[in-house]
């Protein structure tokens, strides 16, 4: 994971990540164990599932809800992973500070039967050569019909002028606006946070890249490492690619 994505979180985004949904954590658990399941992750009795830039755990409580025995969830925001760890309770979820592309390294050859990179996690990677790596990680690791889950904001196409400009939350004391720039392969984005105490308003900005990934072209890769691919196409203003092992 490139190091300004790891910055960016440290520094401004992940004191603001979980305000930013405007709903409560266990309502947004709620939201991703529905889009998971909608997915094609069934609730049952299930093995090890893996969480891959997991943040503060919508995903991965979502998957201990729907019956896997042991959750991993990986991220760089040892904050993020601090917010799971005071919200999980008594759920099998182990928390891992580690990079996603390292994934492989924390299972001890055990197979899984589900990987979930969701959000705009998987945009975060420094480049389409380490995609290409996670998607063959995860076919080595899945078990026989075992599915891998991504979720990503299709950026390829460009937006241009004042449509670059992002409204992402506002209240009484916080206001979060982004601003985008294009790039070929890659887009900047800048994330301005008003922040009002005692003393008035304060800004906090920073920035990072993500990449521009094509999800057709993803789907094809992922059939050329011979996944079959059970889902490809736009789910809740993100993109969704399902691959079934």
């Amino acid at each position: 994971m490139t190091s300004s994505v790891a910055r960016h979180y440290h520094t401004l985004l992940a004191k603001h990540y979980t305000w930013m949904f405007g709903i409560p954590f266990r309502a947004k658990v709620d939201e991703q164990r529905r889009v998971l399941q909608s997915l094609g992750v069934e609730a049952g009795k299930h093995g090890t599932a893996l969480d891959l830039g997991s943040g503060p755990g919508f995903q991965s409580i979502a998957l201990a809800d729907l019956g896997f025995e042991r959750v991993i969830a990986v991220d760089t925001s040892q904050e993020l992973l601090n917010e799971l760890n005071s919200q999980k309770g008594d759920l099998p979820i182990e928390t891992a500070l580690a990079d996603l592309r390292d994934f492989d390294q924390l299972l001890a050859h055990r197979p899984v039967e589900a990987i979930v990179c969701m959000g705009d996690t998987l945009t975060h990677l420094d480049s389409a050569q380490d995609v290409t790596g996670v998607f063959a990680k995860a076919l080595r690791v899945l078990q026989p019909a075992g599915l891998l889950v991504l979720t990503f904001r299709d950026l390829s196409a460009e937006l241009t002028g004042l449509d670059r400009f992002l409204a992402i939350r506002s209240d009484d004391d916080r206001i979060m606006t982004c601003m985008l720039e294009y790039r070929p392969d890659i887009v900047i984005v800048n994330d301005l946070v008003h922040v009002r105490d005692s003393s008035g308003w304060t800004l906090h900005k920073s920035s990072y890249s993500k990449l521009r990934l094509r999800p057709d072209a993803l789907a094809s890769e992922l059939t050329g490492l011979g996944l079959t691919v059970r889902k490809n196409g736009p789910y809740g203003g993100m993109r969704a690619l399902v691959a079934e092992k």
